[in-house]
């Protein structure tokens, strides 16, 4: 894929003034209390019909269908506290924080000051290396000199890495627990007392229950299955937003809007903002993290307009042709490609 160097009409702090102004004046940046608590309000529905259901269906195989359902509860809960996190639900942000910490860390199992401190480091340098913790050194390599770091059996993955991505993200949510349970016991963490509480609480005694409930075979089939499609679930809705998009050198210097537009892509499709929790709209979220989710679509058509007129390259793709391009990106890495995919724009502001 290639790019051209683009043309700025604005200065970068006048592009990002407009921008604000404009959604200002259209309300995009109210809260909308009543959104929120009626979606808390069907999840916690859906929770129960799911343990009622487990509970009517006694000593059966057919639980794991109910696991596969808390997955995907769990993932649309784990949605709620990522915008709490942004102070997307109530105008308090103390309100927020307790609402992400209750959620995240006491149903979901993950830890809300780990998660909130690595997201916010994302958000300031999407794709930046060395600055943007979600292409840091890992399983997977999203730079080419990460992926020549590697040794032994994590090369031999990262060669495959493309292909392997799909299976990988079923080991997604245990990794996001063990991460959790880490961050708040260490000592370099930030959680208080309540989160460790919380996370202890929700990583002990929901197994237990299950186990108890349903023995130790079954329990455990359950509980794999449950984590399985939530790892599942949140890596296939985080990694089409920015995997497969342009990285950024770590002494590039990029305005706040173009750094926020050319490393992030919008995912268009019927039904995406409801299974993807708004980060279909990854370009909106980026450039204003505090909108609400049913704004999003409105303030989609006020940025389009703007990156238009000034030249930036927004991108938008269905779901599908965002994960062949995530796949594509991926193995090429991994092949120590001679021509890494990387932006122009950035590469000309180093």
């Amino acid at each position: 894929m290639t790019t051209t160097t683009h043309t700025v009409t604005d200065r970068p702090e006048s592009s990002h003034h407009s921008l604000i102004q404009a959604v200002q004046e259209a309300g995009l940046l109210k809260r909308t209390p009543g959104f929120y608590i009626t979606l808390l309000a069907v999840l916690v529905g859906c929770t129960a019909v799911a343990v009622t259901g487990g509970a009517l269906l006694g000593s059966s195989w057919f639980q794991l269908l109910i696991a596969a359902g808390l997955g995907v509860i769990f993932t649309q809960f784990a949605f709620f506290a990522h915008e709490a996190a942004h102070k997307q639900v109530f105008a308090s942000a103390r309100k927020n924080d307790l609402a992400g910490l209750l959620i995240g860390s006491g149903v979901v199992g993950l830890s809300y000051s780990w998660w909130q401190s690595k997201h916010s480091r994302h958000h300031a340098n999407p794709n930046k290396i060395g600055r943007d913790p979600d292409i840091d050194i890992d399983i997977l390599s999203f730079d080419e000199e990460h992926a020549r770091a590697k040794r032994g059996i994590w090369a031999a993955i990262t060669r495959k890495q493309g292909y392997l991505f799909f299976p990988l993200l079923l080991l997604t949510g245990l990794g996001l627990h063990v991460d959790s349970v880490k961050s708040v016991f260490s000592r370099s963490g930030r959680a208080t007392t309540l989160e460790r509480v919380l996370l202890v609480l929700r990583l002990t005694l929901f197994p237990t229950v299950v186990i108890l409930l349903l023995g130790p075979g079954m329990g455990a089939a359950f509980l794999g299955v449950q984590v399985a499609v939530f790892g599942f679930y949140m890596g296939m809705s985080f990694a089409p937003n920015h995997k497969g998009m342009p990285i950024i050198s770590a002494k590039s210097k990029l305005d706040f809007v173009r750094k926020q537009v050319l490393t992030s892509r919008n995912i268009r499709g019927f039904g995406t903002t409801t299974l993807m929790g708004g980060l279909n709209y990854q370009i909106e979220h980026h450039l204003f993290p505090s909108m609400p989710r049913p704004h999003l679509r409105r303030a989609a058509a006020i940025v389009r307009e703007h990156c238009q007129r000034v030249k930036i390259p927004y991108i938008e793709t269905s779901l599908p042709a965002s994960y062949a391009r995530i796949v594509s990106y991926l193995n090429r890495v991994g092949l120590h490609a001679r021509d890494p995919f990387d932006c122009p724009a950035a590469r000309n502001l180093a």
